[in-house]
């Protein structure tokens, strides 16, 4: 058992096809060929809004550069940059 952070995960669904989503947090079980992901929030590459994505991205980015310890702008950066590189624009 481990804990996720906000990172991309690709999945190979039981038809062999690769399955790429953006995970926000929660716990993965690894059991010999089993996966098992518990997460709050996982986005399938096709259903990411690209453009909301990228804006977030700026937002965060701008409340960075005013304030370098918000934690919550880092959370949100982090967040955008994984839905952008699961979605293939990053």
């Amino acid at each position: 058992l481990g804990a996720l952070q906000t990172w991309p995960i690709k999945l190979y669904m039981a038809d062999g096809a690769p399955q790429r989503f953006a995970v926000h947090g929660g716990f993965v079980q690894v059991s010999g060929e089993n996966v098992i992901v518990l997460s709050d929030i996982a986005e399938l590459a096709d259903a990411i809004d690209v453009e909301r994505a990228r804006e977030a991205k700026v937002r965060a980015e701008a409340a960075l550069k005013a304030d370098a310890n918000d934690a919550e702008a880092a959370a949100a950066l982090a967040r955008a940059t994984t839905r952008l590189e699961v979605a293939g624009a990053a």
